[in-house]
């Protein structure tokens, strides 16, 4: 692609797509031994939605794509490039961005898949940001989308509760003053065995073992996890409203991954208690744990309820597997 200027970066369209079938915590206690009170007191989670058997995480992405296409008046034929960050990309390869561009008609643009965990769509975002800033790309996709059902261990009461697919989309375009105020991410190896899968890949591969050890669903060391979680969402979120030229109290909403209640919970008290909380948009209690697609699928509904809106400043913040962290601060325009 022939090299622009150099300009800035915005969000020009959201979109989100959730399955029609929803597990409620009353369908799980048919399930596993738990129950509706010890999954609201410990999660906030209340129902989930799950994919059928043959809708894929290709598919819900691309619906969730068109749908942000749709909002910011882009064409499909007029994308240059798709970022998409999954955790369950249809197939090893090819990557699932590939499929999506297929599905869109989006024949013009490259893609490729982002393992980040549920900070999938952040670093996506950041990828196309770039991207479009640097002049060589017009029109980007940045794309969260899972199908957590596929790597969840229906057997484990501690994980399976947390679990829910779906996907959401973002459309990045030039701008005149940016869109794009902050982008913090990191990642700390020395701590992903605390949330992993251990199976499938070529360090222990798919064999009788793996399955029988149940290594290809979600392990997770939950109190180490939640414990490192709010310490680093904490330190993101401050550290990427610095660099953005605000202070907290300047941030209109606050967007965090929507994995634990009481994790979002113990940031929030740790940033300035009841008046942050009061700024958190949530969802959670009907979407449980989407993954990568937690962000984009929340900043959409944000957008279409009208809390976000032309000049609000939104933070969003994730931590998951890697271990991984990002935080973004935007200017919805």
């Amino acid at each position: 692609m022939k090299k622009s200027a150099p300009t800035f970066a915005k969000i020009a369209g959201v979109g989100s797509y959730a399955p029609s079938k929803v597990l409620t915590n009353a369908d799980l206690e048919k399930i596993v031994d738990t129950n509706d009170e010890w999954i609201v007191s410990r999660t906030g989670i209340r129902e989930r939605h799950i994919a059928a058997g043959n809708e894929y995480t290709s598919d819900m992405a691309t619906a969730a794509a068109r749908k942000a296409l749709a909002m910011a008046q882009v064409d499909p034929a007029n994308v240059d490039a798709i970022y998409l960050g999954t955790s369950t990309a249809d197939f090893t390869f090819p990557a699932t961005a590939c499929l999506v561009q297929e599905n869109l008609g989006a024949s013009r643009a490259y893609g490729y898949d982002l393992s980040a965990a549920c900070t999938g769509f952040l670093m996506a975002l950041d990828s196309a940001c770039a991207a479009v800033e640097s002049g060589r790309v017009r029109t980007a996709l940045a794309i969260g989308a899972e199908k957590l059902s596929t790597i969840t261990d229906w057997s484990d009461r501690n994980t399976c509760v947390l679990f829910g697919d779906g996907a959401g989309a973002a459309v990045i375009r030039p701008s005149d003053r940016s869109g794009i105020l902050s982008s913090v991410l990191g990642v700390d190896g020395a701590k992903g065995h605390t949330l992993c899968i251990p199976g499938g890949g070529s360090r222990f591969p798919a064999c009788e073992r793996s399955v029988a050890e149940h290594a290809h669903f979600v392990h997770m060391q939950g109190r180490e996890t939640f414990k490192i979680a709010v310490q680093t969402l904490s330190r993101a979120s401050l550290q990427a409203v610095e660099e953005a030229g605000l202070t907290l109290d300047q941030v209109d909403v606050l967007i965090p991954h929507q994995a634990n209640l009481r994790i979002i919970e113990a940031v929030a008290d740790r940033l300035g208690g009841k008046p942050v909380m009061d700024r958190v948009f949530l969802n959670l209690d009907r979407y449980g744990n989407t993954s990568a697609a937690s962000i984009p699928i929340a900043l959409a509904e944000a957008v279409e309820k009208g809390i976000v809106t032309p000049g609000k400043k939104v933070l969003m913040v994730a931590f998951g597997g890697g271990l991984s962290w990002g935080a973004t601060v935007i200017e919805w325009r």
